[in-house]
Parts: C-alpha cells; structure tokens; sequence
C-alpha cells in the first residue's frame, strides 16, 4: 500500500503547518528542514543537500495499524519514520520495532525484489516518503547515503545471520 499524503493526522502545530486550500493543512518547508534534521540518515547534511531531499520526498501520515509494506507486494517507495513506531513481520514471524530514525522499503528499490517484510504502523506516524525515480536521483546525488543505507543493510544481514545461527543451535541440541 502506498500512502496517500494527503491523509492527515493530528501532529501538526499551527507553527509547523501552512494552509493550503480550504482548512487543509500540509507541513512547511521550514517544518520538514526540521523533521529532516532529526532523521540520523540525513545527519550532517548542508542546507543545499537537505532542500534537495525535501524537492525529492514528501511528509507522509498514516494512522495506527496501517499496513504501510506488505510481504510480496511490488515497492514503489523507501519510508525513514520521523514520528511514531512500526512493527515488522517477516516471513520466520514477528521482527523488532521500527522507531524514528529507522528507515525501511529499501531492499525492494535496490533489487526490485517484492518486499520481504510486512510494516504495520504500531502508532500514529510521520514518515518522509520517496518514490522509486527519486530515491535512485538521491543516492545518485548523495553518494554519502549509499555508504549509510549499505552500513543499516550490512547490520541487518550480521543480525539475520546470528538469529539463523541461534536457530540452528536451538534445533542441534534438541
């Protein structure tokens, strides 16, 4: 499922909102600089580097219990959750949690593999959306956030690789 920005939710401060028509409300520039800022994916990053990624995202809400990847489906999106927490499901059962700063629906815009893991949002959340042409524009434009999102992949593998080795223990010795 991909998320349609114009659902809102209520985080939005009168300070961190414009109007656009009619009492609808979408978060400002300013606002979505200091969501960016927040995300460790983009720390470091100049003023030139987050406004090019603010161009090639968008803010994103999705209330509690939305189904925001699905094991299988085709993906169109890479999410970094600023707000609130998801739950993973993968196909050996229930992963860890999602909390701000995580990032997920990588591996599907790489490979152009189906998703490998099921993300239910666990709270009311604020993610940054990026379709697929533009996160390929941003990796090739920030040539830091490879090396960044290739190091969160590398951990992810080291992590599946001790789980599998628990596993395999769990079943020599019974």
């Amino acid at each position: 499922m991909e998320l349609n920005p114009a659902d809102r939710l209520p985080f939005h401060d009168e300070d961190e909102a414009v109007h656009a028509h009619a009492g609808e409300t979408v978060p400002s520039r300013d606002a979505q600089r200091r969501h960016l800022q927040r995300v460790p994916l983009f720390s470091g990053f100049d003023e030139d580097e987050l406004r090019r990624v603010e161009e090639l995202s968008q803010i994103v809400e999705a209330p509690v219990g939305t189904v925001l990847t699905r094991i299988g489906d085709a993906g169109e999106s890479f999410f970094v959750i600023i707000d609130g927490m998801a739950a993973v499901r993968t196909p050996v059962g229930a992963g860890g949690e999602l909390r701000p700063g995580d990032f997920f629906g990588e591996m599907s815009l790489l490979d152009g593999e189906p998703r490998s893991a099921t993300i239910v949002a666990s709270t009311d959340l604020r993610l940054l959306s990026v379709d697929r042409t533009h996160f390929w524009r941003l990796l090739d434009e920030n040539p830091e956030l490879i090396r960044r999102i290739l190091t969160v992949l590398s951990r992810r593998v080291r992590r599946l690789e001790q789980t599998v080795h628990a596993m395999v223990n769990r079943t020599d010795q019974a």
